[in-house]
């Protein structure tokens, strides 16, 4: 432990010995991100924004029990009325993480950690259960979470969770990074989990999931009532130097959801569905370039007494479709996109990527993935268009400063340029610089 990290360990401990099993470590990121042409409805058609992200994580280990404590503060800097600003953005001073954990010896050399308290989770491919990192802000979740290793390489990970609503959620308090207590309650409820086994078909790993998300009003908080049974599975052979990777993932959701907020809204059931496919290969020589196609489907909704659009409840979106922040256009709704993507490592200290997607609406009735942009005639086709993605990330200082640049390029298509409530302008342009200091 550095000696700065000791002597804030002696301030929490009353001895030497316990602050030598406590670890403190943190982090400090800003954010400058800038856009031209936002393709998403309602917002500044240009803008720019500053994300200031600082975290603190205090850890006890003793034995076979942990305890630990994460506070987070998210705060924006430069916005204006127009500027796209939710609790993705802003959460000032937030306890996100506080549980006790303990492992356990179970039968046939089994193991199993229990978790309890507040904390986050990233569970499987992190495409429904995440801790979001490229956005300001992250997902917290308040419940326990059981973490077990059995034999035979068979792993599971099952919840009981109260996720966190992110507080304050007004634009006004948003904007002047207000501090007010995240809340939980069983108004909002996710159980389920995640059970793997590697190997499970040659160097295949096989993973299945079922998560039930269970919504309900508030006194003044009315909400769409969702009552949605997420299932599915994975199939992974993890990519490696000289050999072809591959992951397919699919889900079904099922369930009820309210056709609107308000309270006399007619109940729906739901149908909703979504893939992911890809493949690549490794590279042997030089960068260990990884070269890939993939795929990604999403429902949506359509005219009639179903509920079509797929739900990704708390999952990530950057590692597979685009950054959020400003731009936050394309996530896991409405969409059908086909593409390909390289990746390099020219050292230790140095990695990007660049990818290229073309995109269409899965539904043409329905809003184009996140971007609120709707033709409800259908008449605007289905083509969204064309979106290079690309980032750069460089350790200045190995394990202590690291430097990120993202940019993203929509030419916009068809569907984005003649919807009814498409704003105007012409290909969109975001690029964002991060710096990272970890301590």
């Amino acid at each position: 432990m550095h000696l700065s990290r000791y002597l804030f360990a002696l301030a929490f401990c009353p001895n030497v010995a316990c602050a030598q099993d406590l670890d403190i470590s943190g982090t400090v990121r800003v954010r400058y991100e800038a856009i031209a042409n936002q393709p998403r409805t309602g917002f500044n058609l240009d803008d720019d924004l500053v994300n200031l992200r600082t975290t603190l994580l205090a850890k006890y280990k003793s034995g076979a029990t942990v305890l630990a404590a994460e506070v987070w503060d998210s705060r924006i800097y430069g916005e204006d009325a127009g500027t796209p600003v939710t609790t993705g953005e802003s959460n000032a001073l937030e306890l996100v993480q506080a549980y006790a954990s303990r492992e356990f010896s179970l039968v046939d050399g089994a193991r199993a950690t229990l978790r309890g308290g507040r904390f986050t989770l990233n569970i499987g491919s992190r495409r429904l259960v995440a801790a979001d990192d490229y956005r300001n802000t992250t997902n917290g979740y308040t419940g326990l979470h059981a973490e077990i290793a059995a034999k035979g390489r068979v792993t599971a990970s099952l919840i009981y969770v109260l996720p966190q609503q992110r507080r304050p959620d007004d634009p006004a308090s948003l904007r002047r990074n207000a501090i007010e207590l995240d809340r939980e309650g069983f108004d909002l409820v996710l159980w389920g989990g995640t059970v793997a086994k590697s190997r499970a078909l040659g160097p295949f790993m096989l993973e299945g999931s079922f998560y039930h998300l269970g919504e309900r009003d508030r006194p003044s908080r009315p909400t769409r009532d969702r009552s949605l049974n997420t299932y599915g599975g994975r199939l992974l052979r993890d990519s490696s130097p000289g050999k072809l990777d591959l992951e397919v993932e699919a889900y079904y959701q099922s369930g009820t959801i309210s056709a609107s907020a308000a309270v006399t809204a007619a109940t729906v059931p739901v149908s909703a569905w979504f893939f992911h496919g890809d493949t690549g290969y490794t590279f042997t020589k030089g960068w260990r370039p990884r070269l890939s196609v993939e795929y990604d489907r999403a429902s949506g909704d359509r005219p009639g007494n179903r509920y079509g659009r797929f739900d990704t409840l708390f999952g990530m979106r950057r590692a597979d479709l685009a950054p959020a922040g400003l731009y936050n256009a394309v996530g896991r709704a409405n969409i059908s996109a086909a593409g390909a993507r390289l990746e390099v490592t020219p050292s230790k200290r140095l990695d990007g990527f660049v990818s290229y997607h073309a995109l269409w609406l899965a539904e043409r009735r329905d809003s184009f993935s996140t971007t609120g942009i709707r033709d409800a005639t259908g008449r605007s086709g289905n083509f969204a268009g064309h979106q290079l993605d690309a980032r750069l990330r460089w350790w200045v200082r190995p394990a202590a400063l690291r430097f990120e640049a993202n940019a993203v390029m929509l030419s916009k298509g068809h569907f984005l340029e003649v919807a009814p409530n498409a704003p105007q302008g012409g290909t969109t342009l975001y690029g964002s610089l991060n710096l990272t200091a970890n301590f």
